[in-house]
């Protein structure tokens, strides 16, 4: 059972606060190592759990973003983002205005949909592991993530390069992070985009990941990186 909870931390330095979203089938537990280096650089982080198998991707960006948004003391709210918890931003967004909305930096985010839910949604067992918003995110036309549109807000985008499956990697056409191609994780109207060599499970662990989310979020780009930063 994932917990609904969320972690408020209470450090408010910059009067700044930021959201944490994790993805599909994770937990807010996978979050907490990217919190708590935010929390360190001033931001008040509200990081939520929330029922990613259990309801449509429609329910769970209704519901429960404004219960994280209730949490947030700053004045001004960014989001940080892993996999399909990018999707329920711009889900959010597309029908609801904030005036107080800050950057968003998404992490591996199935911005086109997956090659993955394509191929296996109509396996045994698919259903029952990713749940409705699990099905929800294909390639198709009509999928949620291709039907919400162009990105109106301050989007920063880091894509995965390396997998820890190679068996779902064997479904994916092109670099990708054993999830989500990099060319997937693009959205139109987003602000920056970089290609790391991290896997889409561990990705908001890394390093690397972590400061340039931070960067972004200060500075509304990534920055300069080596080319050995995409090998």
């Amino acid at each position: 059972m994932q917990p609904n909870n969320m972690q408020p931390i209470n450090m408010q330095s910059l009067n700044e606060s930021v959201v944490l979203l994790h993805g599909l089938a994770r937990s807010r537990a996978s979050m907490e190592k990217m919190a708590n280096a935010l929390s360190a650089k001033g931001y008040q982080c509200v990081n939520l759990g929330y029922p990613s198998t259990q309801f449509d991707i429609e329910t769970l960006a209704g519901e429960h973003i404004d219960k994280a948004l209730s949490a947030c003391r700053g004045e001004k709210i960014h989001f940080v983002t892993h996999s399909m918890g990018g999707i329920l931003v711009r889900q959010y967004l597309s029908q609801h205005a904030l005036p107080a909305l800050g950057r968003v930096v998404m992490l591996g985010p199935p911005n086109g949909g997956s090659e993955v839910v394509d191929r296996l949604r109509n396996m045994p067992g698919f259903m029952l592991v990713n749940g409705p918003a699990g099905m929800q995110l294909g390639t198709e036309a009509s999928s949620v993530p291709n039907r919400l549109g162009k990105a109106d807000f301050d989007l920063g985008v880091i894509a995965g390069n390396r997998s820890v499956n190679l068996l779902l990697s064997t479904l994916l056409p092109g670099p990708n992070d054993g999830k989500v191609t990099v060319a997937r994780t693009r959205l139109e109207g987003m602000r920056d985009h970089i290609s790391l060599a991290v896997t889409h499970p561990f990705m908001m662990n890394n390093a690397r990941v972590i400061a340039q989310t931070a960067h972004f979020l200060a500075h509304g780009c990534f920055k300069p990186r080596a080319p050995a930063d995409e090998l």
